[in-house]
């Protein structure tokens, strides 16, 4: 899964360990999920879209294997 949960929680001014305390996870798991490392559940996307202030679809999108 890719997303743009980094580039625009950057462009909030926000950090990984603020966002990770509003939608109650580690900063790690942030970082993680910033990375593609790491498939939040469908409650944590659409808490960390909430609190960016974007859609699902603007922040997560799932890549077909090739």
């Amino acid at each position: 899964m890719k997303n743009n949960v980094k580039i625009t929680r950057i462009k909030t001014s926000m950090t990984q360990q603020h966002l990770a305390k509003k939608v109650g996870v580690t900063r790690q798991t942030i970082g993680l999920i910033e990375k593609g490392e790491y498939n939040p559940t469908l409650q944590l996307c659409v808490a960390i879209a909430k609190e960016l202030e974007k859609t699902l679809d603007e922040l997560f999108w799932e890549v077909e294997d090739k």
